[in-house]
């Protein structure tokens, strides 16, 4: 099914990141977690991606499994970090070979170990470019929204005018970075709307597991503008007050994640919401049981 018809057919629509794990016990664990996930009957899950090599191979196989074994809508990530358009192109074809309809076309960071965003010499320099690609092949598409500002945007103003431009190139949908202020992505609508986006926008929200999890996604992985993605005072607060130990700092992710997201949802401006589970299913289960008893997520 396509991200277009998941989105008008759930309301919400819930969906779930998983990342290809590097080691046997790791993708041992995974296959036994995807069907807590399954349980929870999300719309979709996502799979990311490594640029070539075996990340890439990981990924495309993660996929297959996601869908064919478990059964479960997918879309896969892709990049146009160390690939030239040829082996693209590839991809694509076996994505579609594999019945895959959905992807989020990313940009993508540079290399470990590279300063600087550098495109392969044949290959695309921008995530436009990749959105254009894969809509050619007759895919749905996904891009990426930044509520707090792309690493390498200089003002807001250019960073909406990207995110137009992927949309005008074909984008569906667009699913957010992580954010942890609620108001950071109302704004975000409010002026994507306002630049004549109209697609889908979906929060992405990570339930950190403890706070040095917190800290390392909000700089290394939630870079903004203005330096690490905001953590808000109460949040802040809540850890110093009650995230004495590794169990209450979950427990605090936890509530901060059910809370952002059922207010996102009663909101009535999001048509899901997509869960960055760092390949863990209790905690995802546990705020979607929640959601549920409050009525924020219907049965």
């Amino acid at each position: 099914m396509r991200l277009t018809e998941i989105y008008a057919k759930h309301a919400p629509a819930i969906s779930v990141e998983f990342f290809p794990p590097r080691t046997p016990e790791g993708e041992a664990d995974l296959a036994a977690r995807i069907p807590e996930i399954a349980r929870l009957r999300p719309a979709f899950c996502s799979v990311t991606y490594g640029a070539g090599g075996s990340n890439r191979d990981r990924t495309l196989a993660w996929v297959r499994r996601v869908k064919n074994e478990f059964g479960l809508e997918v879309m896969c990530h892709l990049t146009c970090v160390g690939q030239s358009r040829a082996e693209i192109d590839q991809v694509l074809a076996q994505l579609r070979e594999d019945g895959v309809e959905n992807i989020i076309a990313l940009r993508g960071d540079p290399p470990k170990g590279d300063d600087k965003w550098c495109p392969h010499p044949d290959g695309f320099h921008y995530a436009a470019e990749l959105v254009d690609a894969a809509k050619k092949q007759g895919f749905c598409v996904a891009v990426a929204g930044f509520p707090e500002g792309h690493p390498e945007s200089t003002d807001r103003p250019s960073d909406l005018r990207y995110l137009k431009q992927k949309v005008d190139a074909g984008a569906d949908a667009i699913v957010t970075q992580l954010f942890f202020d609620n108001a950071d992505f109302f704004r975000y609508v409010d002026e994507a709307r306002a630049a004549g986006i109209t697609v889908p926008i979906i929060p992405g929200l990570l339930p950190f597991r403890s706070d040095e999890e917190l800290r390392r996604f909000t700089t290394k992985y939630a870079l903004t503008m203005n330096g690490p993605a905001r953590v808000p005072e109460e949040l802040e607060s809540n850890i110093k007050n009650y995230g004495t130990t590794p169990e209450q700092q979950q427990q605090v992710g936890i509530e901060w994640a059910v809370a952002q997201a059922e207010e996102l949802l009663k909101s009535g401006v999001v048509p899901g919401i997509h869960f960055y589970c760092m390949n863990k299913s209790t905690m995802v289960e546990a705020i979607m049981t929640r959601l549920r008893e409050q009525g924020a997520l219907k049965d």
